[in-house]
């Protein structure tokens, strides 16, 4: 976690910001067909990685900035969505939505300082899309995630002066999450374009199920400072029982694989019952092969929630047992619990 507490300390600036300094590129965004785009953003993100290494970046605001590029590119994935993997195609500039159900405004659920979250990140300012990619059986936050007609309009520049707000209230980041952030990226791009220099020092945190496409994690990187990020299943089959999800280790180890790369990663694990070897122990050795320095939280806050009691095995807390062999398996791995 160095990066986060450099950004916090002041000794270097959250990727945003640098984001903002690098030109896009064109000074006709609107004008140009996707591929010139995707272009433009993979020669400016070139620009990004030396800035970063090199911690060496222009005084000014770029207009348009990369950071603008990625806005543009996240409203025209609005037309044939494909945020996440789930890459349904609804046109959601038309109305229509998908299976997370959201539409192209998103719609907030809470915005508040939540002090429950990792020690290195409280107090964190979360924002709570409603609506989500997953149908988790057991799902503690099935209100808001379940429904993504509930909450209020997003609004960035609004939102922009809430994480103004909590700033000054003491915030160490802004931390976005849901139901799932994936829906909202565009929203989330231009709620910071509107937060300017003002998110200088704020660390930016992307809180995910981590079933992101590949298109919204390109445009990730050079704006999210830390991914917050579950990795639930071991294996497709409980994913797609207990989420209705396909092809889940294939996609999220992928996507952990390039959150690693690109930023900082706070990896939660919450300890199922009953899927202890076939999930938490999967999790674990895939993890010590591929990224064992990784922060590596095991979560034993499971409760059965939603639906959780039309599945017996599902239905009840993990048990001592269950937690003791979990710490084992990660010391016999070489993982460090945080």
């Amino acid at each position: 976690m160095g990066d986060y507490f450099s950004i916090l300390g002041g000794e270097r600036p959250a990727r945003h910001w640098v984001s903002s300094r690098l030109p896009a590129g064109s000074d006709n965004l609107e004008e140009l067909p996707d591929e010139e785009l995707w272009g433009l953003h993979d020669r400016a993100m070139e620009t990004f990685r030396s800035s970063w290494e090199e911690r060496s970046w222009p005084p000014e605001r770029a207009r348009p900035s990369l950071l603008d590029l990625k806005v543009t590119l996240a409203r025209r994935m609005l037309r044939d969505c494909h945020m996440c993997e789930r890459r349904c195609g609804a046109d959601r500039t038309a109305g229509k939505t998908g299976y997370c159900g959201v539409g192209e405004t998103s719609r907030v659920a809470s915005i508040f300082l939540h002090f429950g979250e990792e020690p290195e990140l409280v107090p964190s300012h979360t924002i709570f899309f409603s609506g989500c990619t997953f149908r988790c059986v057991y799902c503690q936050n099935w209100d808001i995630a379940m429904d993504a007609r509930t909450g209020s309009p997003a609004d960035p520049a609004y939102l922009a002066e809430a994480l103004r707000h909590g700033m000054r209230q003491g915030s160490r980041n802004a931390n976005f999450v849901g139901g799932n952030p994936d829906p909202n990226l565009h929203t989330i791009l231009e709620t910071i374009v509107h937060l300017g220099d003002d998110g200088k020092n704020l660390p930016m945190v992307w809180n995910s199920n981590m079933y992101t496409s590949l298109e919204a994690m390109r445009l990730l990187e050079g704006v999210m400072d830390v991914y917050l990020a579950d990795f639930r299943y071991g294996n497709d089959e409980c994913a797609r029982k207990y989420s209705d999800v396909e092809r889940y280790f294939e996609v999220v180890s992928r996507n952990f694989a390039i959150a690693h790369r690109q930023g900082e990663v706070m990896l939660r694990q919450l300890l199922l019952p009953s899927h202890l070897h076939c999930c938490t122990k999967r999790i674990m050795e895939w993890v010590a092969e591929n990224m064992p320095d990784v922060y590596f939280n095991l979560m034993f806050q499971y409760r059965p929630e939603y639906k959780a009691a039309l599945y017996p095995e599902m239905n009840r807390r993990p048990s001592g047992e269950e937690k003791r062999e979990a710490v084992a398996i990660a010391a016999r791995l070489g993982i460090a619990l945080c």
